[in-house]
């Protein structure tokens, strides 16, 4: 990435929008525009304290909605790097109010592209989910779609100079809503609701995504979902390393939850790639064959029928490896 690129992230007070400011203003204090676009005031204005436009003179807060189309059009002028991470998320609301996840996860990304493919911008990376993988429930179904409309623009760009992709990783440690700080919290109340003893999930940390967005930004050809090769944890460890000494009911899992998350089906497997510290979906109305693809990153297929599980992945994370995690990405302070 360079400072003459003009950035624009979709999403950018939440948590995954602030570390990723963070890492570019650091790498790049120089860079030409950085624009955060969002539609809750009170959270530009909170971050405005922490990256100050007079100290970084190329940020700029953007209040828009994704489902405005119009609203991103104008904030698109001059971008030439879109990182969408607007999205509701929050999967028992989603069975609740359906559409308004709908208006938000599917039609905002639409309105994302065809304001990008009408602006000239050269680069988009969407941040999709896991549940994204055979999804169950509502909230994995809309992305699942928005990553269907991201990788299937590749297909309308046309002449344009310009590429989507998209990045698909597991449960982001220390991120609001998830597990972790839920846990931290509820410790102090000496219990530890489990939803099912023997749920799994993907981890990751906020840097690592930052980190994966950047490289995926400087190496797809168009139409990709990157999945990252991370550990996984057991809820009954979590708890372990969060509260050894707290109760641990049995509450039952929440409407639309699985007991372990997928990001790469058997299905995908047939156009799927080993990148190495990746892998890559390929589409499978690419101009390039799977071969070609790999001749050209010096990857090698998948086998056939393999499938990236959170409940068989052969990495999983220790308590204590949980314990050190807390420390170094969500408390310093924290003690077992």
């Amino acid at each position: 990435m360079k400072e003459t690129q003009s950035i624009l992230i979709t999403g950018g007070t939440g948590s995954f929008g602030k570390a990723f400011v963070k890492t570019v203003l650091e790498r790049h204090p120089d860079i030409k525009r950085l624009v955060i676009f969002s539609r809750d005031e009170l959270k530009q204005f909170e971050m405005s304290q922490v990256f100050d436009p007079k100290t970084y003179p190329g940020i700029r807060y953007f209040i828009g909605d994704v489902r405005d189309y119009n609203r991103l059009k104008r904030a698109l002028e001059g971008i030439d790097t879109v990182i969408h991470a607007a999205a509701l998320k929050q999967v028992p609301a989603a069975e609740y109010n359906p559409f308004e996840f709908i208006k938000t996860n599917i039609l905002g990304a639409q309105n994302l592209v065809d304001a990008c493919l009408d602006s000239g911008v050269k680069r988009v990376i969407a941040l999709s989910t896991d549940k994204a993988a055979a999804p169950i429930n509502l909230y994995g179904a809309t992305k699942l779609c928005s990553d269907k409309l991201f990788t299937a623009a590749n297909n309308v760009r046309g002449h344009r100079d310009i590429r989507f992709a998209v990045v698909r990783y597991g449960n982001v440690m220390g991120s609001r809503g998830s597990v972790i700080p839920f846990f931290l919290e509820r410790r102090k109340t000496g219990i530890l609701p489990i939803t099912d003893p023997e749920m799994t999930r993907f981890n990751i940390s906020l840097q690592d995504g930052v980190d994966m967005v950047l490289w995926a930004l400087e190496n797809a050809h168009g139409g990709e979902i990157f999945v990252p090769k991370i550990p996984s944890y057991r809820i009954m460890d979590v708890a372990e390393a969060i509260g050894p000494e707290c109760e641990r009911p049995i509450i039952g899992i929440r409407p639309g939850e699985k007991i372990h998350e997928e990001m790469i089906t058997a299905s995908d497997s047939f156009n799927t790639v080993d990148l190495g510290r990746y892998f890559a979906i390929l589409p499978q109305s690419a101009k390039y064959s799977r071969e070609q693809y790999c001749d050209l990153n010096g990857c090698k297929p998948v086998q056939e029928g393999y499938a990236y599980n959170s409940g068989t992945n052969p990495d999983f994370l220790t308590v204590g490896q949980i314990r050190d995690l807390i420390r170094e990405h969500v408390d310093p302070d924290f003690t077992a």
